[in-house]
């Protein structure tokens, strides 16, 4: 029998995900059987409400289980919250037993609870999901080898969700774009819906998520609603955002690279601005080569309080005026007019992201990107040790993100005005707070590489390149051979991209209307239309599943059916629809402008291709 590696995706060594089309007649139990992420047994299909049938259960056990862990650990103090901090993870469950070790112990030696030898059944008997020996693994042993990937806590999460979407550094060139009253109103709307957008996840996720079918990732949400097609479409989606994540991690770091290099020497043109992408490529390819991450609440703690050093330097700098020489490189506009701020849209003439509707467009495009982040909360709540909290992540990541946004944009735009540059800390005049401030971002950045290299490129991995494309798993000789070779075509791709589109502000537009809008907004109210309506068609007392047979006795089908469910709560799946359309205009205005853009920085020279002159 393999043994289950005791790790979990996003914080702890390792891979729970293995192959899902192998023949469980034919394969030795693997990790994934183990925690029950096979989802058809002998050509059935798992239901919806079979999902919300065990979800059910996992919760109930999860707020036991939650009581049990604070009783034994007692009192926080100042003592035991820094050894968490430097812990691996691995603590005690619920009923106080060791799971990670234990489970690691039961599927490798085959002993189950009380020493009983686990027997394999290479034919599974027609009362499987009822049994409590599949595959050779007793329920005991799947709920804990389940529970031994959980072990995250609800502020590790906030860290880590504040580590995945704060991004303050074009807060003050998206209030250039738009203005005081326009940037405040749509940084507040997307913050809030943002926040919203997370209720519905993390609601989701509680209602499907079990010990028996684990919810793993983005895509799984879309599967366990709409079927297949949904789950492939969204991962290509993802696979997609992911690519062009790396593409503008490698051109913004480039970019810091290359003002490091020109020393204090205005006229220097410092290391070739291609070579600078290499170097972040380079070391991107390092990065990618990690399969396993160990304490990653700590570096994402770390990034935090980088991030706002980083926004004081900024601060600080603006005593020494804008820098008219990136504006000048990057968006042509010459330093001959007064620092000007504007309570409205500003008026043509005073905007680097084009003129009037475009520039406003361009720079609610850059408020979007700054709250992109949910397409991995699904990872980050299957760390969870008590999913139940993620709501108060949540809430103290956003509203902490949305403080930091307000104060610091509103701050840079009152004093540099229309020459606020994109991002802010390559915006700053003097050099040597300039380099700090590049040094820090780069660090910064290279901790969000770490978190999407392991979590990101694996998804792209597993879910495209495995799923789609019949790669093998990766916890087979051959599956790592594949990544070790497919992380440098994977950069080296990004690479082009960065390279082809050198104007930073316009491709964050793009990602951002196309992906992050969509993974962000679009996505989850078309989740939450599916997800409530479903739920609420359910006929309490009249409809009731079977554990035994895995069966469920629906009163109907069809179109009456979700009929019945979306009457059940009228106006709020009313609501949920008109954020879904409002999602999908505010996608096809953002793409139009970020376009628009990036057509005319061409057309005038501003922007080069594959040149080693750098855009700033």
């Amino acid at each position: 029998m393999t043994s289950l590696p005791p790790a979990n995706l996003a914080l702890d060594g390792g891979d729970p995900r293995t192959s899902l089309g192998a023949d469980p007649k034919h394969a030795s139990p693997t990790a994934l059987d183990i925690v029950g992420r096979i989802e058809q047994t002998k050509g059935r299909n798992v239901s919806f409400e079979e999902y919300m049938y065990y979800g059910a259960i996992t919760r109930a056990e999860e707020i036991e289980a939650n009581k049990k862990f604070l009783a034994a650990r007692g009192p926080r103090t100042f003592k035991n919250v820094i050894m968490g901090r430097f812990s691996s993870g691995r603590v005690a469950d619920g009923d106080g037993s060791g799971a990670q070790s234990v489970a690691t112990r039961e599927l490798s030696t085959g002993e189950g609870e009380g020493d009983e030898k686990v027997r394999r059944e290479d034919t599974p008997n027609a009362a499987d999901h009822g049994s409590s020996v599949r595959y050779g693994v007793t329920d005991a042993q799947r709920h804990t080898a389940s529970r031994a990937l959980r072990t995250a806590s609800w502020g590790t999460i906030f860290y880590l969700i504040t580590t995945d979407i704060l991004g303050p550094m074009g807060a003050p060139w998206a209030f250039a774009q738009m203005g005081y009253g326009p940037g405040v109103a749509l940084y507040t709307v997307f913050g809030v819906m943002s926040c919203y957008s997370g209720w519905i996840l993390w609601k989701v996720f509680c209602g499907l998520d079990s010990d028996r079918f684990p919810l793993r990732g983005y895509g799984d949400f879309f599967f366990r609603i709409y079927g297949t097609w949904a789950r492939h479409f969204v991962n290509v989606a993802q696979a997609l955002q992911m690519l062009l994540t790396v593409a503008v991690l490698i051109l913004v770091n480039g970019q810091s690279i290359s003002q490091i290099s020109r020393g204090s020497s205005s006229g220097s043109t410092g290391i070739c601005f291609i070579a600078c992408l290499i170097i972040f490529m380079a070391a991107g390819l390092v990065l990618g080569q990690i399969r396993t991450l160990q304490r990653l609440g700590w570096l994402a703690n770390l990034s935090v309080w980088l991030v706002v050093a980083l926004v004081i330097l900024c601060m600080a700098s603006v005593v020494y005026g804008p820098n008219y020489a990136a504006i000048k490189a990057s968006f042509g506009m010459d330093s001959d007019l007064p620092i000007q701020t504007f309570a409205g849209t500003p008026p043509s003439g005073f905007t680097t992201g084009g003129e009037g509707f475009v520039a406003s467009l361009n720079g609610l495009n850059v408020a979007v990107y700054a709250y992109g982040g949910a397409m991995l909360f699904a990872a980050l709540l299957a760390e969870m040790r008590h999913p139940l909290d993620f709501w108060k992540s949540l809430f103290i990541a956003e509203t902490f993100i949305y403080a930091a946004y307000m104060l610091f944009g509103i701050f840079m735009y009152s004093y540099q005005g229309q020459y606020v540059y994109n991002p802010a800390v390559q915006g700053i005049a003097v050099y040597g707070m300039q380099t700090a401030g590049n040094l820090l971002n780069i660090i910064s950045n290279l901790i969000a590489a770490v978190l999407y290299s392991n979590i990101g490129l694996k998804v792209v991995y597993i879910e495209v390149f495995h799923e789609l494309l019949g790669f093998p798993d990766l916890t087979t000789k051959m599956g790592k051979i594949w990544w070790a070779a497919l992380i440098p075509v994977y950069w080296v791709i990004a690479f082009i991209i960065g390279a082809a589109v050198p104007q930073f502000s316009y491709i964050v537009g793009l990602l951002g209307a196309l992906f992050i809008l969509s993974f962000t907004y679009t996505f989850p109210s078309w989740l939450a239309i599916g997800y409530w309506i479903k739920k609420d068609a359910i006929v309490e007392g009249e409809e009731v599943f079977d554990p035994v047979t895995g069966t469920y006795n629906y009163v109907d089908h069809g179109w009456k059916r979700l009929w019945r469910g979306f009457m059940k709560k009228p106006f709020f799946n009313a609501f949920n629809i008109f954020y879904l359309l409002g999602a999908l205009v505010t996608c096809a205005l953002g793409c139009y402008s970020s376009i628009e853009g990036l057509i005319g920085a061409f057309q005038n020279d501003i922007a080069t291709s594959l040149s080693c002159t750098p855009p700033l």
